[in-house]
């Protein structure tokens, strides 16, 4: 699995317009989407750099970037998703990375969306899921959905391996 994950692609971008990562938007200024495909894959994320703000960056209210909450990244602001996607010619940041109560939030001004899948994270959060579907305009369209009931298992024991769901 480790192997897998290290060559997939660390972002992408759909009709020209919305950029998609897992985590966030480099906090460093002048970073292109140039740059992001010359990024060495085949490798461990590091703990910082421009690899780390993709995997591992969430957005803030506040301009400017500060250091994550989470102990790993940064948070970035409004100004800096404006900056990014104006000097790459993009429209939209969609992002996950993060638990939202309704499955998406919009943030930045309506240019930064995180959006999260998994409803009742770690069978504990509570939260709906959500996905976003883009036609050919690029507008986003939200789909949210609650988890749905499953079999008697103690929360994440399916994490423990095979072990963990007959205790």
């Amino acid at each position: 699995f480790l192997e897998v994950f290290e060559q997939m692609p660390l972002a992408s971008v759909v009709g020209g317009k919305v950029f998609v990562t897992h985590g966030g938007l480099p906090t460093e200024p002048g970073v292109t989407l140039s740059d992001i495909r010359k990024i060495k894959r085949g490798c461990e994320p590091p703990n910082v750099g421009l690899m780390s703000d993709l995997l591992w960056a969430d957005p803030q209210p506040f301009p400017g970037k500060s250091p994550s909450k989470r102990g790993v990244g940064y948070s970035f602001g409004p100004d800096i998703t404006e900056s990014f996607l104006k000097l790459n010619g993009l429209q939209l940041l969609v992002r996950s990375h993060e638990v939202k109560d309704e499955g998406y939030l919009v943030e930045h001004g309506g240019k930064t969306i995180t959006v999260f899948s998994a409803p009742n994270y770690c069978d504990s959060m509570g939260n709906k899921g959500a996905f976003i579907h883009f036609d050919e305009t690029c507008e986003p369209k939200f789909t949210q959905y609650t988890a749905v009931p499953h079999p008697n298992v103690r929360p994440m024991a399916y994490a423990q391996g095979m072990g963990g769901l007959f205790m």
